[in-house]
């Protein structure tokens, strides 16, 4: 369920039901976004939905997507007696809450659904403290949405001080304490981990970490790899919180594999910032398996949204193996290509019936070869600063 409580309307709204508004202002891959934010919905609990598309040069100022648009909005939540609206774009504070006005129901943009997603995914403890901060700051910049119907009560003749205002400044007191208490504890845990990747390095164990846009299959090839129990399912972010298993690999010895949070186009910036410590899994890898999907038809526009990411944390100059999964469903046989010069350019497996892993591992153990003729890591291993 999306577990939004609808804003006050003539009849019990169907929280299962949402409309989705996408918006097209002329930028590549609109149709990609349409099938994502699809996705992102039904991940997110909404079993049916229903999509309202148009055109605009630019957005509203005040409504986002224009009085006309909106119009049709209402009219399809009303059809489908949707308790949602889901935008698939990121909406400014005094849009949303005249959207909320307008429309009688819940309004979404994608950064807050993409953060319900991460709140309904994560599981372990510290999983549960990023989301949380995340979600913190926020709703931080939200505030005042929640006090409009105060702000008659504000002073007078040019004072201020009403009780809306001093509700909404407790408010970011509480959040503001709340952050600094989330943040101290997930720097002990990255103390923590700080402290076992030094063991790891005294121990010249050879580490590569998962990576690659959500659902591409990275903790399915994680569970056939390790023969671990990572959560898999055909969901975008099924997975949030790293899993590190060790493994042996014929001629690259003990490897620590790391399974990590998938990327996706947008991804809002805060998330990477609250996901700080889950990250450095990846910034502190000798080696980055990209994992592609190769069924998907936006599969090299998701790849190199991947890698957008991947700069962002200052992980781009880390050694990466670009993997394509799924070779099930794209009518590909396994193999491991070389470029002109001899080296692994891209390795076609399938998890999920185990063609290709043979390969995969020899590529591995391939790209470890230096390292251990080194007789330690050549990568550097940067701060990750967001």
């Amino acid at each position: 369920m999306l577990d939004t409580p609808a804003v006050t309307t003539r009849r019990a709204a169907d929280t299962a039901a949402a409309i989705l508004v996408c918006l097209d202002f002329g930028d590549d891959g609109y149709e990609d976004g349409v099938a994502e934010i699809t996705r992102l919905a039904v991940s997110a609990g909404a079993k049916r939905n229903k999509v309202v598309r148009g055109k605009r040069e630019r957005p509203d100022a005040r409504l986002y997507a224009g009085s006309g648009k909106v119009e049709e909005i209402g009219l399809a939540a009303d059809e489908l007696n949707a308790a949602t609206v889901i935008f698939n774009h990121t909406l400014s504070p005094g849009q949303q809450r005249n959207l909320e006005k307008e429309l009688g129901r819940k309004v979404l943009d994608r950064t807050e659904l993409i953060l319900r997603i991460f709140a309904q995914r994560a599981k372990t403890s510290e999983g549960k403290l990023q989301v949380e901060l995340a979600q913190l700051e926020h709703l931080s910049t939200r505030l005042v949405r929640g006090w409009t119907h105060l702000e008659r009560q504000r002073g007078g003749l040019g004072k201020t001080g009403g009780p809306g205002e001093k509700q909404i400044e407790l408010d970011r007191r509480f959040i503001s304490r709340r952050v600094a208490v989330l943040k101290e504890k997930l720097n002990e845990l990255q103390r923590q981990r700080v402290i076992r990747r030094h063991a790891r390095a005294r121990r010249d164990v050879f580490s590569v970490a998962l990576v690659g846009y959500t659902n591409a299959g990275k903790s399915t090839l994680f569970n056939a790899l390790t023969h671990a129990k990572a959560y898999e399912a055909d969901k975008l972010f099924a997975t949030l919180d790293t899993t590190t298993r060790k493994i042996w690999i014929e001629g690259a010895g003990q490897v620590v594999l790391a399974d990590t949070v998938g990327f996706i186009r947008d991804l809002p910036h805060g998330l990477v910032a609250a996901f700080r410590a889950t990250l450095e899994e990846t910034v502190r890898a000798d080696l980055l398996l990209h994992v592609v999907d190769s069924a998907s038809p936006a599969r090299d526009r998701e790849a190199e949204d991947v890698n957008k990411v991947l700069a962002e944390i200052h992980a781009e100059a880390i050694p990466q193996l670009a993997v394509w999964n799924k070779i099930d469903l794209s009518s590909l046989e396994p193999a491991v290509q070389r470029d002109e010069y001899g080296r692994i350019s891209r390795v076609l497996v399938s998890a999920r019936s185990g063609a290709g892993l043979a390969g995969l591992r020899g590529a591995i153990a391939e790209a470890a070869q230096p390292r251990k003729r080194a007789g330690h890591s050549q990568n550097p291993t940067p701060e990750l600063s967001i």
